[in-house]
């Protein structure tokens, strides 16, 4: 008897949640925005109930898991290394029910529920970039469709793709995946930057070569990326690392530092005498940027459709 007590105890701890019911979802959905929102004061906006009630719903599920998934204070919100393991757990859970509910749409053959789409960052001063256009040609064909637009990195972007979080992303092409879909959509200029207090700016850059390139302190992105991969085979030294355009904007202003930034994004600052294209001629690599979706399951219409919408606003 004391055996088959301690065996049934065993099995309650490793498995507190038991069926996930009704409740659980809505707690997990608390949980989600507050993560997404970097805080509870911020999702109770979002959530439309009050902080308190925010603060019990995390309870709640912390006591259903029997774990501690954030910490909140002074110090600010933060997850712990639970807290992360079962957001991410969540994000999949709700996009394997997205797509469910997808999957009945399609059935039912009407289009509805949400697209979720992730996007390059830097791309709407893209005079190249017709996403807005593609949006705008979607929301006219399918109204009933909610859009969520996200901005993330490039393989944040590929991963969310891969693991059904987003239905649509929009990358610059890096490295291709048997796993992955690809339409190619539009170009993008990449220039070498130098901010000023940069020696090199206002100089004359008439005779400067790759060589003379390789002694700059160069600031480029921490992932792969056509960044990486130009810099890599250029052998750039490489002493300062961004993880987005503007962290690269921001290190090529502190005159320290050159880097590959858009020419669209560079050009305010260039015309407001902040920074220079170094021979841009010569010191500059072209970009090309897909619309990735999952190679399957095959993609549900909406997905079909704002894939067509893209290709028709770039001219496919």
């Amino acid at each position: 008897m004391q055996t088959n007590t301690l065996a049934a105890g065993l099995a309650a701890r490793r498995a507190p949640l038991g069926q996930i019911s009704d409740m659980d979802l809505r707690l997990l959905r608390v949980f989600r925005t507050v993560v997404d929102c970097g805080g509870m004061a911020a999702a109770e906006l979002e959530l439309n109930i009050g902080a308190s009630t925010v603060s019990r719903h995390i309870k709640d599920l912390e006591t259903r898991l029997g774990l501690s998934l954030c910490r909140r204070g002074r110090a600010g919100f933060a997850l712990t290394p639970e807290g992360a393991q079962i957001y991410a757990q969540t994000a999949q859970l709700f996009a394997a029910t997205d797509a469910f509910r997808a999957g009945v749409d399609e059935i039912h053959q009407r289009m509805g529920g949400e697209l979720q789409i992730a996007v390059f960052d830097k791309t709407a001063s893209n005079p190249q970039a017709r996403i807005a256009r593609a949006i705008a040609l979607f929301s006219q064909a399918a109204p009933d469709v909610a859009l969520s637009l996200h901005v993330a990195t490039l393989t944040a972007i590929e991963r969310g793709v891969l693991d059904g979080q987003f239905q649509v992303g929009v990358i610059p092409g890096h490295r291709s995946s048997q796993a992955l879909d690809y339409l190619p959509l539009f170009q993008e200029g990449m220039l070498l930057y130098c901010g000023t207090g940069h020696a090199l700016f206002g100089a004359d850059h008439s005779a400067l070569r790759w060589e003379g390139v390789r002694a700059l302190r160069f600031a480029g992105l921490g992932y792969h990326s056509p960044n990486m991969e130009v810099s890599q085979r250029l052998r750039l030294r490489r002493m300062a690392t961004g993880f987005d355009q503007e962290s690269i904007a921001t290190l090529i202003l502190s005159g320290q530092f050159v880097g590959f930034l858009p020419a669209h994004y560079a050009a305010s600052f260039e015309a407001a005498g902040q920074m220079q294209a170094i021979a841009p001629t010569q010191f500059h690599y072209d970009c090309a940027f897909f619309c990735i979706t999952r190679h399957a399951p095959a993609p549900a219409r909406a997905t079909r459709l704002f894939q067509d919408c893209l290709a028709q606003a770039h001219g496919g």
